[in-house]
């Protein structure tokens, strides 16, 4: 599995650096201009992330608009909404706003509250098929 993790709280991302990892070491990312970078990467190099654990509060660009930026880049290479990369939000607040916002008008995959639970997680993995 090919992820990248973007996330500006170093303990955060080191914790999902570990949950990830035994499926294939993650790229790391620590604010959105990074995470752009990254993808767009993956898309011209014909090497696509599978995943993506996206924290919605960083410095800079922020990760509602990150995730509204991938999309758009999905769509600009042709790529289908069935086969786009999943995306999960993840943000310490549990906010209906940014929920509304990341489902509705981003399309992210799924939302996650933080401390992240690693079954929670795990257990979307599965349902997205990313892993067994």
């Amino acid at each position: 599995m090919r992820a990248l993790i973007v996330e500006d709280d170093f303990t955060s991302r080191k914790l999902l650096q570990k949950i990830l990892s035994p499926f294939g070491e993650p790229d790391l990312a620590v604010n959105g201009e990074e995470a752009i970078r990254f993808f767009r990467r993956g898309l011209d190099g014909n090497n696509r992330y599978d995943l993506i654990c996206l924290d919605i509060m960083m410095p800079g660009i922020d990760g509602q608009q990150v995730l509204k930026t991938l999309r758009e880049m999905e769509r600009d290479h042709g790529i289908a909404p069935k086969h786009e990369v999943k995306i999960i939000m993840t943000t310490a607040l549990d906010s209906p706003k940014d929920v509304i916002e990341a489902y509705y008008k981003g399309g992210c995959s799924t939302y996650l509250t933080k401390p992240i639970d690693k079954k929670q997680l795990l257990g979307q993995l599965q349902e997205y098929r990313l892993i067994d």
